[in-house]
Order: C-alpha cells, then sequence, then structure tokens
C-alpha cells in the first residue's frame, strides 16, 4: 500500500512513512507509522484490524478464508483513515499484518489456551483469559458467530510467541513513541482508535440503529470534554451515534490512555453500510462523504487537544 493519499484533492502536507515489525511468513512490514512534516495536528489514528496482508500458510489453515477474512477485518476502514489523515495531517499508524495473525487489541495474556497445541500446562492458564477470549476472540481469533471454528488444526505456542515478537510488540512500542512525541510537542495528544463495526439493531423501535459508536473506558481514557465534543459533533450532523455501548475500547486504550500526563484515547466504531457495498465487502459511493465526517471531527477533536496542551491545570478524568 502506497502512501496516503486523497481521491478528491492533494494534500498539501508531506507524509515520512516508518515500516515496522514483520508479517510473519511474509517479507511485508506488521505496520506502517505515517506522521505529516511539522505535526500540524496532536493527533494520531491508528487503524489496527485493517490488515490485508495475509500468510499463504495462514489461508491455508483456515476452515473459510473468504468468510473469516470479511468477518475478521474492519474492512477498508484504512481507506477512511488514509482520507482522514491525508486532508488534516493527523498522523496514521495503519496495521498490515491482519487480524487473523493476531489481534492489536487484546492483552498479550489473553489467550485463548484452548486453540495453542503444546500451550503451558499450569493450573489457572485460563484465570487471566477475558470474556471475549472464552468466547473465540482473543489475541489469535479462534471463533466467528455463523462459522464456528476458524482454524482447521490448533496453533504451536512457538507460533503465537513468534507473532508477539514481530507484530504485536513492535507496533505497542511505536503507538506509544509516537504518542509521547505528539505530547512532547504540542503539551497534550489524543489517539483515534478507528475500528469498523457490522450493523447493529435499535435498542428501542423509535430510535435509529447508532452509526457510530464513541469508546472512552467509561471515562477513563480522555478528559471528559472530548467525549462530550464527539457525542455533539455526530449529533449536529444527524447521525445516530452511542457511548461505550457496545464497545468501550479494548487493550489499546487500557495501554496508552494516560489522560493525567495529556495522552487522552478515543475508539470510534464505524458502521460498515455507511461506507461499504450491500455485501459490506467493497467500498460504496458513500465512503468519500463518511471520510468527510471524520475528518471534521479531527479538526474538532485535534482544537480541544491543543487547548488542554496549553493549559495543563485543566481537570483531567482521570484524576
Amino acid at each position: 500500500m502506497e502512501q496516503p493519499h486523497s481521491s478528491a484533492d492533494d494534500s498539501q502536507y508531506a507524509f515520512e512513512c516508518t515500516p515496522g515489525g514483520l508479517t510473519p511468513g511474509t517479507e511485508v512490514a506488521a505496520f506502517r507509522l505515517f506522521e505529516a512534516c511539522g505535526c500540524p495536528l496532536p493527533v494520531l489514528i491508528a487503524a489496527p484490524h485493517a490488515g490485508r496482508c495475509y500468510p499463504q500458510d495462514v489461508l491455508e489453515a483456515m476452515r473459510d478464508p473468504a468468510w473469516s477474512i470479511l468477518r475478521l477485518e474492519d474492512r477498508l476502514i484504512d481507506r477512511v483513515a488514509h482520507e482522514v489523515a491525508t486532508r488534516t495531517g493527523a498522523g496514521l499508524l495503519l496495521a498490515d499484518a491482519p487480524r487473523a495473525v493476531i489481534d492489536l487489541n487484546r492483552s498479550p495474556d489473553d489467550i485463548d489456551w484452548d486453540m495453542v497445541a503444546d500451550g503451558p500446562a499450569r493450573p489457572g492458564r485460563h484465570l487471566s483469559a477475558s470474556r471475549r477470549s472464552r468466547g473465540g476472540l482473543g489475541l489469535v481469533p479462534r471463533r466467528l458467530a455463523g462459522l464456528g471454528e476458524i482454524w482447521k488444526t490448533r496453533l504451536a505456542h512457538q507460533e503465537v510467541q513468534r507473532r508477539m515478537e514481530t507484530v504485536h510488540r513492535p507496533y505497542h512500542q511505536a503507538l506509544g513513541l509516537a504518542l509521547e512525541s505528539l505530547r512532547d510537542r504540542w503539551g497534550a495528544a489524543l489517539l483515534i482508535d478507528l475500528h469498523s463495526m457490522p450493523p447493529l439493531k435499535a435498542r428501542f423501535p423509535d430510535e435509529p440503529a447508532p452509526e457510530f459508536v464513541i469508546g472512552d473506558r467509561f471515562g477513563a481514557s480522555c478528559h471528559v470534554s472530548l467525549t462530550a465534543r464527539a457525542s455533539s459533533f455526530f449529533a449536529r450532523n444527524g447521525r445516530p451515534c452511542a457511548l461505550n455501548r457496545p464497545y468501550a475500547g479494548g487493550y489499546v486504550l487500557d495501554r496508552h490512555a494516560q489522560p493525567q500526563r495529556g495522552i487522552h484515547c478515543i475508539q470510534i466504531e464505524v458502521c460498515r453500510s455507511t461506507y461499504l457495498d450491500a455485501r459490506l465487502a467493497e467500498p460504496s459511493a458513500r465512503l468519500g462523504s463518511v471520510a468527510r465526517l471524520i475528518e471534521g471531527l479531527v479538526r474538532e477533536l485535534a482544537a480541544a487537544v491543543a487547548v488542554l496542551g496549553r493549559d495543563r491545570t485543566v481537570p483531567l478524568a482521570a484524576e
């Protein structure tokens, strides 16, 4: 994938690309970090579930690769992120290693050991696993609703460790350093962890289903004003959104959010039907309008983060 570009107009920003990690079984970097020269915004957009570089052995190990890929990926959300970064100059961190290889939004110890052929045999090894991991969506996804088991055979423990070393660890190291750099320059920084979700059902008959879900770990991952601004932005633009239900954010926010130090993190889930076709597989004509909407959100939040950076006496949510 090339340097971010906009199909609507040329970018006024020059980006430097830094590849990192390695997708196992390939010669492709696990992720790429794009940073605009001059660092025009205190914002970094990340897409940890957008990777589409599938090693051949991973595809051959899947029971139904076509179905699993569509369900596991945040399908083409990187194209939305590309557009937004190009238009705003926000930093951009894109995973190229797919979620099927390793989930960058899961803790290193959130492993479903039943899928590991030679995992450590010790009492209580399942105690660290989360509800999601026990349900099949842990560090390495195991099963999907409507499909069942993803893999034909179990995975070697050594392979899980290799993926940790070449994908998971370097991704989070790069993310942490990028946020620290933004914070040092601006006094505060914001991570927008960008995801996509299948269409949700309306909670009540007389209201529309949310098209966007804002996650802030129930107030723990960013200053309350940022969540309020994001909610207000979607409301003003007539786009139904929800807060922390059913997605409050995951390991990325838990690990990197430090609002007391000026590092704020927020997760945005975008309904796939807003920018993909009816199969939720390919981009639709609406992708550009969704990118412009997120662009407006990024600009509004960036202005608020810059104020937080200038005035470090503003009370923070974690205090």
